[in-house]
């Protein structure tokens, strides 16, 4: 089912006609009214780090995960850090981890990532409410929250988002009603040129068919799937977390996560085959980037230097 009007849709393209594209949008879209990033070619430029891993070290009002013991840093630091640290010039910001949503606050982060010489290539969008909640108040807050991050993206020339579908206490997931949400949030964003996808994160409420049955429901260019590649591997089931990345990857089109493995609450590690995984990438035709996110206990720095590593190879 298509809940896009016609009506909707030529819309959208004449808002993306009436604008301009930020950095990293080529004018094609102009045309017909769906997103064209210009992806580089050379494996190293399609890497981006993530700041998840580095939580503990972010200072952020909203980060409840900071560390006080280790040195801190202000996210708008982060990008510079990471092209020290790993000559990475991507990074992919968490909406936590922002000081301030502020437009002077936004304007520095932005000069930051110039002098850094990097770009954020997404915004990784956590957010309390449910867009499948029964309650529509609690919807409407979740669109609202997903709808300012889409223009957190345009103020910092970033080409995409990705939005967290939370669990609702009183309903289970529901394609139609996420569907309806996610479309409000996706007629917004394709107005500002940002690309909104959805992560095979949480099994409950973002379960990687469930996500691909929302993406086929909303049927808009601007909606893509953010294959994850061990998050599905939380069920034990080695079988169906490649599945899953498949399915994902056949639907994602600028933003992946890169990642070994993953470690569940209590300390068990569940290890991916990344030849495997990346042998799907490469067979869907996936050009996007590919995000570092090392999501275990202990220093981040090592293990992000061995993924990018181990991510250059396989994509060269």
């Amino acid at each position: 089912m298509c809940l896009i009007t016609r009506r909707r849709f030529v819309a959208n393209a004449s808002a993306l006609v009436a604008g301009r594209a930020f950095a990293g949008i080529s004018h094609n879209a102009l045309a017909d009214a769906k997103p064209h990033i210009e992806f580089p070619s050379s494996p190293r430029d399609r890497i981006s780090v993530a700041s998840y891993p580095f939580r503990a070290y972010i200072n952020a009002p909203g980060n409840r995960d900071r560390d006080p013991k280790l040195p801190g840093m202000d996210l708008k630091d982060f990008a510079a850090e990471v092209v020290k640290k790993f000559n990475v010039h991507n990074i992919e910001p968490l909406s936590r981890h922002f000081s301030s949503l502020q437009n002077e606050d936004l304007a520095h982060f932005r000069e930051a990532l110039r002098s850094a010489n990097a770009k954020a290539v997404d915004i990784a969008v956590d957010g309390d409410h449910s867009f499948y909640d029964s309650d529509l108040a609690a919807r409407k807050r979740a669109i609202t929250h997903a709808k300012q991050f889409v223009d957190v993206a345009v103020q910092i020339g970033c080409p995409s988002i990705r939005v967290h579908i939370s669990r609702a206490k009183d309903s289970s997931p529901d394609v139609q009603r996420t569907a309806e949400s996610l479309g409000d949030v996706v007629g917004h964003a394709s107005s500002k040129n940002v690309v909104v996808n959805l992560e095979n994160d949480d099994l409950v409420s973002e379960d990687a068919f469930f996500l691909v049955k929302v993406i086929e429901a909303v049927n808009h260019p601007f909606l893509h799937a953010l294959p994850d590649f061990a998050n599905s591997m939380m069920t034990g089931d080695a079988g169906f977390n490649y599945r899953a990345v498949e399915a994902m990857f056949r639907h994602a089109y600028c933003i992946c996560h890169v990642k070994d493995g993953e470690v569940d609450d209590k300390g068990k590690r569940f290890n991916i085959d990344m030849q495997k995984t990346f042998g799907i990438l490469k067979a869907s035709g996936y050009r996007g980037y590919c995000s570092i996110e090392f999501d275990e206990p202990g220093d981040p720095y090592a293990p992000t230097a061995a993924l990018i590593e181990q991510t250059r190879r396989y994509l060269a």
